[in-house]
């Protein structure tokens, strides 16, 4: 059975060092370990959240030019929308009839927004975020993903989806692969400005894919102590230090480290975690330039991507239709 990784990318915000670090060069990494592997821009998730349509398209947009740019090669890969291909939305509804209620009662996302309501439980919860599982569920059965990356935030939903698939094995046929996990941020939380972890919501990023000034006016603001040049500082929970240690050698990392011994200005460490980034961002810097006004490019390799995903989504529709009696009357 071949190996094949999928991985999903939520179409919200605009990318930032923290996906770069945490998703986009790992996946990327990984993808060349694995016999096939599956990039999808999750569209549908994102209207669990958002309702501004021109957000979501722009972000779309601004989330594909980040993997083409970060170095996603199409050929070798499969990358498309979720939009593009109706059978997951099938495969989902199929899904939803097999699913415990109960299962989903126990989901993450939905218990934290049931805590956060004070009289009513309900109160501003869609059946969009209380089924969100489900909906990803389908986008990994679909393809027969036998391995999947996830943050360590969603390792429930993987689980989700494995209790899913054996529960449509064990009523219909054994049709779906359980896919295994592959958590790869378990040791590894991108800090952001403010030493929490990088996140949109809490408006602490680093851009990716802006200008060179401006990269260097977030990394600026990194909030540190009020230690002075010349005192001895501790690189250790130092986010300065937290960062570099992304993109730097073993031998970068002990050089900073004596740097900070010998009481590094926090404006020097700035400025070196500065030139680290900015190297390693330069020249996707310059394919994102490149790329980013050619529309039609883009909306052409989706469209491409999305042709190959369905030849695999429609075999594996019809054989679920078989097996749950969706088919001619014979």
């Amino acid at each position: 059975m071949k190996k094949r990784i999928l991985t999903g990318i939520t179409t919200t915000g605009t990318p930032h060092i923290g996906n770069y670090l945490g998703a986009i060069r790992p996946a990327i990494n990984m993808s060349k370990k694995y016999d096939e592997s599956f990039f999808f821009l999750a569209d549908y998730h994102s209207i669990i959240k958002n309702k501004n349509s021109s957000e979501i398209q722009d972000s779309v947009k601004s989330i594909a030019l980040a993997w083409l740019s970060c170095g996603l090669d199409v050929k070798k890969s499969y990358f498309y929308r979720q939009s593009d291909v109706p059978e997951i939305i099938e495969l989902s509804w199929i899904l939803n009839c097999i699913t415990a209620k109960g299962l989903m009662n126990r989901a993450h996302a939905y218990k934290a927004a049931v805590d956060s309501n004070d009289k009513d439980d309900d109160k501003g919860i869609t059946m969009g975020l209380f089924s969100y599982p489900i909906l990803m569920a389908a986008d990994i059965l679909i393809f027969d993903s036998t391995h999947v990356p996830v943050g360590s935030d969603q390792i429930q939903h993987l689980e989700m989806t494995r209790d899913i698939a054996n529960r449509f094995n064990h009523i219909y046929k054994p049709l779906l692969i359980v896919p295994e996990p592959i958590i790869h941020d378990k040791d590894n939380t991108i800090p952001g400005l403010d030493g929490k972890k990088m996140s949109k919501s809490y408006g602490n990023i680093i851009p990716l894919l802006e200008n060179e000034k401006k990269l260097r006016k977030s990394i600026m603001k990194i909030v540190t102590n009020s230690l002075e040049p010349g005192i001895a500082k501790d690189f250790n929970d130092c986010t300065i230090y937290s960062l570099y240690k992304s993109f730097a050698s073993n031998e970068e990392l002990l050089e900073l480290e004596d740097a900070y011994s010998n009481g590094i200005a926090w404006s020097d460490a700035k400025e070196i975690l500065f030139n680290k980034i900015n190297k390693e961002l330069s020249p996707i810097r310059i394919k994102y330039e490149e790329l980013k006004s050619d529309n039609d490019f883009i909306n052409d390799l989706l469209n491409e991507g999305a042709k190959k995903a369905r030849s695999i989504a429609k075999n594996k529709i019809s054989q679920i239709r078989e097996v749950i009696g969706i088919k001619e009357i014979l």
